[in-house]
């Protein structure tokens, strides 16, 4: 059965007005009519599952350092809001399990990109998966996504019945068929501001859905959705989803 997606997913939630990857971005998401979001899970060096994008702690707390290199116990203290804005400082970095209580609170479809730091691309997806399973009841409102061929791997190998996604990098795969086939995704995720019209007819003829990241444009988004492409990926959902209802 395919794959119901919505035509806009939250980048992070909704990073353009709340802190990315956070239990009030996701909030924010919702409030602003997004009914899925995407969100990066990585681990800690005691490999607690953490919703988090960069190898660094530096650009979005008040930490500095490696996540790899940091002690769960160590990264519950910092605080991952007021990088933002005053109104949000004091809000923290959530664990995997605290993210996906909210989404099922708030009914949230989800695209977990699965973001490994250097070296931990097995552990960070069975991690990932070990939780998601004793979570998550609904493969049609689930899509794991990474651009590490070998997350997708276990992936495909732990959890075969969840839909997958294929992320391609600014630069063009040649093979990314040859991918695709092998990892049996359910999508593929594109550069959305970067990606060509050839490239997106092409993935159309190879009959797999298209998400593009990360497009806050709105004339962007309706020329990929004249393209063929099936969603974007946003930081914005309110504006972008103003751009749906203009497109006739």
């Amino acid at each position: 059965m395919p794959l119901k997606l919505p035509k806009i997913i939250g980048h992070r939630g909704a990073c353009g007005y709340a802190p990315e990857n956070t239990l009030e971005s996701v909030k924010t998401a919702a409030d602003l009519g997004a009914t899925w979001v995407e969100l990066d899970v990585k681990l800690t060096k005691d490999d607690v599952a953490i919703i988090f994008h960069d190898d660094e702690l530096d650009r979005t707390t008040n930490g500095s350092g490696l996540v790899a290199d940091t002690l769960y116990e160590d990264i519950k203290q910092l605080e991952a809001g007021s990088w933002f804005s005053d109104g949000f400082s004091g809000i923290k970095i959530p664990t995997l399990e605290e993210m996906l209580e909210l989404l099922i609170d708030l009914d949230l479809g989800l695209n977990l990109e699965i973001k490994p730091c250097p070296g931990r691309e097995v552990q960070t997806a069975e991690a990932a998966l070990d939780i998601l399973s004793r979570y998550w009841d609904d493969p049609d409102k689930l899509l794991i996504s990474s651009f590490q061929h070998v997350s997708l791997e276990v992936t495909k190998d732990m959890a075969a019945e969840w839909p997958r996604g294929l992320l391609l990098d600014d630069e063009w795969i040649p093979n990314w068929k040859d991918l695709a086939e092998y990892l049996e995704v359910a999508t593929i995720n594109v550069n959305g501001n970067l990606v060509t019209r050839e490239q997106v007819e092409d993935i159309i003829d190879y009959g797999k859905p298209i998400l593009a990241y990360t497009i806050n444009d709105p004339q962007r988004f309706r020329t990929l959705q004249s393209w063929g492409v099936d969603g974007v990926f946003t930081d914005v959902p309110d504006i972008i989803k103003d751009a749906i209802l203009t497109v006739h």
